[in-house]
């Protein structure tokens, strides 16, 4: 096996495997640049899964190829909804945020598996037929060199999710609503002296965190694990919370740090197909992706600001 098939393998995975992070890191940076610390993103993820592959077995028929797009929509729909409870506790009625975020991860967890009981009398959904594989992009997989290791072998949630990283950048740093979102995070007193509405801005920012917590776990449910149950989210959440950490609370840094967390977990995936990883135990693999989120925070979370206003609650008009 050449050096650029092991490279275009390695990438291919990685993106495949960071795609669901990416998607819940963005998610994270949202919600605590306007000041609310959101620990449920884990939970977010669980109830996105469910919410998919529950989906795409009960419409597969009717929507055919665009069933797990379609899923998607379900799934970001009820991770706002449940992010709005989040939201509910932490800024409307002051509550621990860190307490309210680990609520909402046993929540999530706790009806997706009795609901799952419920309704397919197992622990366990049926695997799904229709799912996100991965593609050759037509043209740009014919480019020398690039075309291979980029844009073959690629899945299109990982194309969406790079997108999106760069249009979070955008909005959060060069538009007015990323500007005022920042503020709430930063000084909400100064924010809300200029006129801006912190609850507000804190409700919307919490809300696209649980758009983005549920579109990660049911891209991860419908591309790695096609089915649901009580280990489909094992610690995927907690990773993409490390990566928002890690990549310093930025879209791009978190885009980054996804992507580093994403070959991590690619590693037991494809590491028996790669010459120089081959012979490493299966046990060493699939531990990697944790050792190295400890390894990375362990490293760099001294070194990274959280907004300042992060996990403190706003009375208006106090000092």
């Amino acid at each position: 096996m050449d050096a650029l098939t092991v490279l275009s393998i390695i990438i291919s995975s990685s993106l495949f495997a960071a795609a669901p992070l990416i998607f819940t890191a963005l998610g994270g940076v949202f919600s605590e640049r306007s000041g609310v610390v959101n620990i449920g993103l884990e939970g977010l993820m669980i109830i996105g899964a469910f919410t998919a592959i529950v989906f795409n077995l009960t419409f597969a028929s009717t929507f055919g190829a665009a069933t797990p797009w379609v899923a998607l929509l379900a799934a970001m729909a009820v991770g706002g909804l449940l992010s709005l409870l989040h939201a509910l506790a932490s800024i409307t009625f002051r509550a621990d945020q860190v307490v309210s975020g680990v609520a909402i991860n046993f929540l999530a967890l706790g009806v997706s598996l009795f609901l799952v009981k419920m309704l397919y009398d197992k622990g366990q959904t049926d695997i799904i037929k229709v799912n996100f594989k991965k593609v050759d992009i037509p043209v740009l997989s014919d480019i020398p060199v690039i075309g291979k290791l980029i844009f073959s072998n690629i899945s299109y949630p990982a194309i969406v999710a790079i997108a999106l990283a760069f249009v979070a950048w955008y909005v959060l740093y060069k538009t007015p609503f990323g500007l005022r979102l920042r503020a709430v995070g930063e000084h909400p007193m100064a924010a809300d002296t200029m006129g801006v509405n912190v609850a507000k801005m804190r409700y919307t920012a919490v809300f696209i965190s649980g758009l983005l917590g549920g579109l990660g776990g049911g891209v991860y449910a419908q591309s790695i694990s096609l089915d649901f149950s009580h280990a489909t989210i094992t610690g995927q959440g907690f990773m993409a919370l490390a990566a928002m950490i890690f990549g310093k609370w930025h879209p791009l840094g978190a885009m980054g740090a996804a992507i580093f967390f994403g070959f991590a977990q690619s590693l037991s995936i494809v590491g028996s197909s790669i010459p120089f990883l081959e012979n490493i135990p299966a046990v060493y693999l699939l531990v990697a992706p944790y050792v190295l989120t400890i390894l990375a925070l362990a490293g760099f979370i001294g070194r990274a600001d959280a907004p300042k206003a992060a996990g403190t609650p706003y009375i208006k008009g106090s000092r």
